[in-house]
């Protein structure tokens, strides 16, 4: 069945207005990527410090918090899968779970400024590599899995800032 797309730059199916999605994987790969830090980082507009340190649910899970672990995430899953480097090296939290902990030096503008940095740093450590590429620094894999567990977590995460973003918005007077 020849279905079109469902506008002029989608590209989700062949016969569509844009280029189909296997066309350039890798672009696709990378801007999805963007979208989801780009969301992610929006996630803290406008709020105040003590919004985005609002406690929501039982566990350490607040905005300031997914965002700092989304740092977290895109340290080990491009800069240690890629270069093997030491978390303690590349100044990662020991775990997942502390990578969630906020710290009275932890400020919206320092937490963005730590993702961007991250992720900045992520995209020249797969910039010339294929998506096949085996990378080893986490165990052998190839890229286009680091890609696709990166996407899995930020789709993840974007979900949850969303719904405490809702909250926090829907609790102002």
């Amino acid at each position: 069945m020849d279905r079109q797309a469902t506008s002029p730059d989608d590209g989700m199916f062949p016969g569509g207005g844009g280029p189909a999605w296997t066309v350039d994987l890798r672009a696709r790969f990378d801007g999805l990527l963007d979208e989801h830090r780009a969301m992610m980082d929006a996630s803290l507009e406008g709020l105040t410090e003590e919004e985005a340190r609002r406690s929501l649910v039982p566990s350490r899970t607040t905005l300031l918090g997914l965002v700092k672990h989304v740092t977290y995430v895109e340290q080990v899953w491009f800069n240690q899968a890629l270069t093997g480097r030491s978390l303690k090296e590349i100044g990662a939290p020991a775990t997942p779970d502390r990578s969630f902990v906020l710290h009275k030096s932890d400020t919206i503008a320092s937490v963005r400024a730590a993702y961007a940095a991250a992720c900045a740093d992520s995209r020249p450590l797969v910039s010339d590599l294929p998506l096949d590429a085996e990378v080893t620094g986490r165990g052998p894999r190839p890229l286009w899995a680091i890609y696709a567990h990166m996407l899995r977590e930020l789709a993840q995460h974007c979900g949850h800032a969303d719904i405490l973003r809702e909250q926090v918005l829907a609790a102002r007077p």
